[in-house]
């Protein structure tokens, strides 16, 4: 897959192609809707698929503060894509100046001038331009003009964790920051991730005979509710069954708020200073204090044990 980061990492060369906008956080199920039928439509025609996307979310530069929690970051979303068969991701620096392109003019200079798209894929609720004054219609009147075609693709894709209602990146937000990862692995179609760099903590589970890895997520962070997890903490390409731990360790009066995984039935693991992943299959239990530390191992001895019963029963299915 190619990665372009603004109009002019596109080559030169650039021929048509098939094009789809949007933020794409999460990949969700939605999402590859979307994408698989770009990618079909891009093989039909025999050209490339290419995905545009933002960074930062626009939400950040036109509301500074509402930055929302971020699902995927980048180079995992064209990870995603990538395995969906997109040819190539082009992220565009979203910036006040950009902001204020009217509907017309983005249509012009990203569409046409640069991408020189054939056909463009998006949902029906795609809106683009200034003051988001851009949506589908319009973009298939400008078709008309420009010679490339516009195909909406409908977003029926429901489920029990969203009560009927089509899946988008704020209902899986909501529930990854419910503590419902079941319900955010139904509306992505695989378990949620976090990833960061795994820094030194107080290392009280190395002396409680559960080292943990502690995470340092990367900022904006969809990071689930407080409590213990069952999932994998993957480590250069290996994924090891884990236990996983969200919160501020309230057993020691702790503040700050942590991703932290045991690595279940592995000894010896050095893993400071690695960049990990940590994907949550299933909630175990809430945060909770206990009344004497040795509550508080045989509550840990328990988490593992379940934790390990889970995963083997995800692994079975």
């Amino acid at each position: 897959m190619q990665r372009w980061r603004g109009l002019e990492g596109i080559p030169e060369d650039w021929g048509r192609s098939v094009v789809t906008i949007g933020s794409y956080d999460g990949v969700h199920r939605g999402h590859q809707l979307i994408l698989r039928h770009a990618v079909d439509r891009a093989r039909e025609l025999s050209v490339p698929s290419v995905a545009v996307t933002f960074d930062p979310h626009p939400s950040e530069v036109l509301r500074p503060g509402s930055h929302p929690p971020l699902l995927a970051p980048h180079h995992r979303r064209a990870e995603l894509m990538a395995e969906l068969g997109v040819d190539a991701v082009l992220i565009l620096p979203f910036t006040k100046e950009f902001s204020r392109l009217s509907p017309a003019d983005f249509v012009g200079k990203v569409l046409v001038d640069r991408l020189h798209a054939k056909a463009v894929v998006e949902g029906p609720n795609f809106r683009f331009g200034h003051k988001a004054a851009g949506d589908v219609a319009f973009l298939a009147e400008q078709g008309k003009t420009y010679d490339f075609d516009v195909e909406v693709v409908d977003l029926f894709v429901t489920g029990e964790a969203g009560g009927g209602r089509p899946f988008s990146s704020t209902l899986t937000r909501r529930l990854v920051a419910e503590g419902d990862v079941e319900g955010a692995r139904e509306t992505l179609g695989r378990p949620h991730r976090v990833e960061g760099v795994v820094v030194r903590g107080a290392q009280r589970g190395r002396e409680l005979g559960f080292p943990t890895a502690n995470v340092e997520t990367l900022p904006h962070t969809a990071i689930p509710a407080d409590g213990v997890y069952a999932g994998w903490l993957h480590v250069e390409g290996e994924a090891m069954p884990a236990a996983i731990s969200v919160g501020t360790n309230p057993q020691f009066d702790g503040t700050e708020r942590t991703v932290e995984a045991y690595a279940i039935d592995r000894v010896g693991l050095d893993l400071y200073g690695l960049h990990v992943a940590v994907e949550f299959l299933a909630f175990v239990r809430g945060q909770a204090k206990f009344d004497s530390l040795d509550a508080l191992l045989v509550a840990m001895g328990e988490d593992v044990k379940k934790c390990r019963e889970l995963i083997g029963a995800y692994a079975g299915e």
